[in-house]
């Protein structure tokens, strides 16, 4: 029944909601070329702000992200081998495929991961600071997220376990991150 709904969804996704406007703009966001003027305003926000200790914090940040794409590319793709629906068409009604197939496993995205990682994570550390712009992270991991059903290369399913396991790992992180400034940084450095 599960996989029956998935089937459904991807295919309302895929092929029901096919338009132009949607090409314009979920087909370039999922790039990572596309992000990278928001990722070199991270970086430079994260040495900037984070003072005295900010080389452990963004060590410290930029693993946790790393972590996650370990956990879901080389852990969890390979032990699940669910193939993408670019490859795999039975149920399927005739895939749309905006971008090229991939060659990896579908579940989990790591796309999904990696980008509820980096919300998770910035939003926890940061959050106290800008709490209402830095909800916009989800927005955007989200939007990545639902981009990669949406050009035929993830079932819906594979978003939301993806979506989850990277607020998961994102947690873990900052967690980590936390016992760490407690531990080690002084009160007027911390965030």
């Amino acid at each position: 029944m599960l996989e029956k709904l998935d089937i459904s969804l991807f295919n309302y996704i895929n092929q029901s909601l096919s338009s132009d406007v949607l090409d314009f703009i979920l087909v370039p966001i999922r790039y990572e070329k596309f992000w990278i003027p928001f990722y070199a305003f991270v970086l430079a926000y994260l040495i900037f702000n984070v003072k005295k200790y900010h080389w452990f914090s963004i060590i410290l940040i930029l693993g946790t992200i790393g972590m996650s794409d370990v956990v879901s590319s080389h852990i969890i793709k390979p032990l699940i081998e669910r193939p993408r629906p670019c490859h795999d068409n039975s149920g399927l009604e005739n895939v749309i495929l905006r971008v090229r197939c991939g060659s990896g496993y579908s579940f989990t995205s790591s796309h999904a991961t990696n980008h509820f990682t980096t919300a998770t994570i910035l939003f926890l550390v940061f959050g106290g600071l800008r709490k209402k712009w830095l909800g916009l992270l989800f927005v955007w991991a989200a939007a990545i997220s639902f981009a990669q059903v949406y050009v035929g290369v993830h079932y819906p399913i594979d978003i939301f376990c993806g979506s989850i396991l990277g607020l998961t790992i994102g947690s873990i992180g900052y967690y980590f991150y936390k016992q760490w400034r407690n531990q080690f940084l002084d009160k007027k450095y911390q965030l």
